[in-house]
């Protein structure tokens, strides 16, 4: 488990603070803020285009938690009028913008989730409506006027959207120079962010330095992939385990995740230490089951958003689930590249999988009731496996496959 800490040199602070971050910039700046003694000011946004924070979240959400252990401030920045922009980080065409009565009500859950895993009382709680609902009209050309159309198209999401003629919305180039204002306006030392905020950060370090600020330390965390074990964990893409999750609906998530992709998120999630991560992960190569080892993260994780005495009862209830439905732990993986991009039928993703001979049988079966999906029955021909999915198929009393849609 992390340990509590509250102080320790700048060399110490760095050890820590730096464990398992994807990239540092720069590093020798952070060592001087944190050689100099005071508390830094520690930056992390998040959007409420969602109302659910998920486990992709807490990657962040742990990284500021070990800050606030070494007495650092901590500020949890709610881009409520980002949000209505939409961070075009990652996207291939413009985000549809949010109301304002979907921002509040997301604000208002995340309110009540970030506090599972920080400080209440070391945390600071502050959104970027603040400052931008006073700012003038004036004031917004003067912050577009600090960065070049040229910089802007250096991003690579905005230069493969111009490449193939994909339209980029004005609009979208003031997301991350608000973001980078937002630097300004909060006088941030540090900044946290996803390696795909990487660009967005950099024009906060580009902001400060034009207002006269020193420039912010910048710390890129690597980005948890999704159920699917590919794409960015994520609501829109079904792929998610939210952290207020029912402890029998996150267990089960979590044990539905590849044995390849455990390790990931041993790595990304878990607060063993790293030696005893690998002392997991050799076992397996020494003949333990895996799925052993998956119960062991699976307990942690349900213990830390509930608590021991549910995250008991979540892997009984799991073990009885596939006991009394006679459903192997082991089950063979079918993955289906689907490069369309849309639903996958279940009858034919049946055919391929192996589980039946034909299309035909996979639609008779259907009919009669003999397919279940994660233990339900489906009744419909027509019915189709989602891209991000990874379910359990079932044919008959004997017959099973998990099959992923990538």
């Amino acid at each position: 488990m992390i340990k509590e800490e509250t102080e320790g040199n700048a060399q110490e602070q760095i050890g820590f603070l730096t464990r398992g971050v994807s990239e540092v910039l720069l590093e020798k700046d952070l060592l001087l803020s944190l050689s100099k003694g005071r508390p830094l000011r520690v930056k992390a946004g998040f959007d409420p285009t969602a109302p659910d924070l998920h486990l992709g979240h807490t990657v962040l959400l742990n990284k500021m938690r070990e800050f606030q252990r070494y007495g650092h401030q901590i500020i949890f920045l709610i881009g409520d009028f980002t949000g209505g922009i939409g961070d075009p980080s990652g996207k291939t065409v413009t985000r549809p913008q949010l109301s304002e009565e979907q921002i509040e009500e997301n604000v208002q859950t995340y309110k009540s989730q970030v506090f599972k895993i920080l400080d209440q009382e070391k945390t600071e709680i502050c959104f970027n409506s603040q400052w931008m609902n006073k700012i003038t009209s004036r004031t917004l050309v003067d912050i577009a006027s600090r960065y070049t159309v040229a910089r802007m198209l250096e991003r690579d999401d905005f230069q493969k959207r111009y490449g193939t003629g994909k339209s980029i919305a004005i609009h979208e180039f003031l997301y991350p120079l608000i973001q980078g204002y937002d630097s300004v306006a909060l006088q941030a030392d540090v900044e946290l962010g996803g390696t795909d905020q990487k660009f967005n950060l950099l024009v906060g370090r580009h902001m400060q330095e034009s207002f006269g600020q020193t420039p912010q330390v910048v710390i890129t965390l690597p980005i948890l992939e999704g159920l699917d074990g590919t794409m960015k964990m994520s609501k829109s893409l079904n792929n998610y385990i939210a952290i207020e999750e029912p402890p029998n609906e996150m267990f089960g998530k979590i044990m539905s995740i590849s044995d390849e992709l455990m390790w990931r998120y041993f790595e990304l999630l878990s607060f063993r230490e790293e030696k005893e991560i690998s002392k997991l992960k050799k076992s397996t190569e020494d003949g333990v089951n895996p799925r052993d080892v998956k119960f062991e993260l699976a307990m942690e994780l349900v213990e830390r958003f509930h608590d021991k005495k549910l995250a008991v009862a979540a892997k009984v209830n799991f073990i009885e689930l596939h006991s009394h439905r006679n459903i192997p732990l082991d089950i063979e993986e079918f993955v289906v590249n689907n490069r369309a991009g849309n639903g996958y039928l279940l009858s034919v993703a049946m055919k391929e999988s192996g589980l039946v001979k034909s299309s035909s049988e996979s639609r008779r079966l259907i009919k009669q009731g003999a397919v279940r999906i994660d233990g339900i029955v489906v009744l419909s021909e027509n019915h189709s496996l989602q891209v991000g999915s990874s379910s359990t198929i079932q044919v008959g009393k004997r017959r099973f496959k998990k099959i992923k849609i990538m």
